[in-house]
């Protein structure tokens, strides 16, 4: 698959070859749903706590006759009917974390990237180098590339100066393509990616029996 590379001001510079085995993968819904709920799952701590009847402190003692009172019948300060009492069914801690075989890991990340390169929502810019914190750098760079609200800036490493810059824009989240992941793809419209970050993503995603495809820059 051809897709064109430009440069800060939005101008086409060339073009570049990106393999099908991670670019062009049918989309599996199934596949991606999981991915998505697992990831989320896996980002909750698991802390939340609740004391039941036999961890609040109080007096174990009946607090009035059960008959001939005409009241409800009602136990010790501890019951779950009484404010300050212990709560029945609440939450304790627990972990949420669920486990994915690797390939439907993989190819649930495929899928993504697959649905950002076909509906036109991937932008591929030739690089990103600055020598210093340039928030209107980034900013002119997204306009020309007619970047909608949301948008992922991904690099083959982490740049610290293209984080500084583009941390105070709405919208905007920088990453290394290594850390790309399907719920930061989900949840963000465009996709920035950096030649070098392309070719990181091939390498650590692309089908291994496929030979190392060599992308031509004109």
């Amino acid at each position: 698959m051809q897709v064109q590379i430009h440069n800060l001001k939005g101008k086409v510079t060339g073009q570049i070859e990106i393999r099908d085995d991670v670019f062009a993968v049918p989309f599996n819904e199934a596949v991606v749903h999981q991915a998505l709920v697992r990831h989320l799952a896996n980002r909750r701590l698991g802390t939340a706590d609740t004391k039941r009847r036999g961890e609040v402190s109080g007096s174990g003692r009946k607090l009035f006759a059960q008959k001939h009172t005409g009241r409800a019948r009602r136990g010790d300060v501890r019951s779950p009917l009484l404010r300050g009492g212990g709560v029945a069914f609440g939450p304790h801690p627990r972990s949420y974390r669920q486990d994915m075989p690797k390939k439907m890991r993989r190819l649930a990340l495929r899928c993504v990237l697959s649905g950002k390169a076909s509906s036109g929502e991937l932008k591929v810019v030739d690089k990103l180098e600055l020598d210093g914190p340039k928030t209107k750098a980034i900013l002119d760079m997204l306009i020309a590339l007619r970047i909608g609200d949301s948008v992922i800036i991904a690099t083959a490493e982490a740049e610290a100066n293209l984080v500084k810059s583009a941390r105070n824009l709405l919208g905007v989240k920088t990453m290394p393509a290594p850390l790309l992941n399907v719920a930061d793809l989900l949840s963000f419209k465009d996709l920035v990616m950096t030649v070098d970050a392309v070719r990181k993503v091939e390498e650590l995603w692309g089908e291994k029996s496929v030979p190392e495809a060599v992308g031509s820059v004109n």
